[in-house]
């Protein structure tokens, strides 16, 4: 069964770049990709993803505060992505529950290995 994954960046871009390579991904699935931190929690819920991708910047809620919303709507891990976050940044995001912090500079085959780590970290269908 493959790992179920959404999407939460802003950059429309990014997002959609990373929806494609990591549906090239084995035991991966993007059920869905949104905008804005304010949609992580709802369509996370709808979804029920086992691991939800998030940027660190987002409208709406940062990635801390859209972590927090995710875990109290859904059952899914949550693995950061940043491009810069300082350090008070890289450790809210994993005080609010992020398993993973993940740079996007990184190689889309390590990103998808934090994935598949992250499902295996307790969530329910992977």
């Amino acid at each position: 069964m493959p790992v179920r994954v959404l999407l939460v960046e802003d950059n429309d871009v990014y997002r959609s770049s990373l929806e494609l390579l990591l549906g090239l991904q084995p035991e991966l699935e993007v059920v869905g990709a949104v905008g804005s931190g304010t949609d992580a929690a709802r369509v996370a819920r709808e979804l029920a993803p086992d691991v939800v991708v998030m940027d660190y910047r987002l409208p709406g809620l940062d990635g801390a505060a859209a972590t927090r919303a995710v875990l109290d709507a859904s059952r899914a891990a949550v693995v950061c992505l940043t491009a810069e976050a300082t350090a008070e940044e890289r450790t809210a995001i994993l005080r609010a529950g992020a398993v993973a912090l993940v740079e996007k500079g990184d190689s889309i085959d390590g990103l998808a290995q934090a994935i598949r780590s992250a499902a295996g970290s307790g969530t329910e269908g992977a």
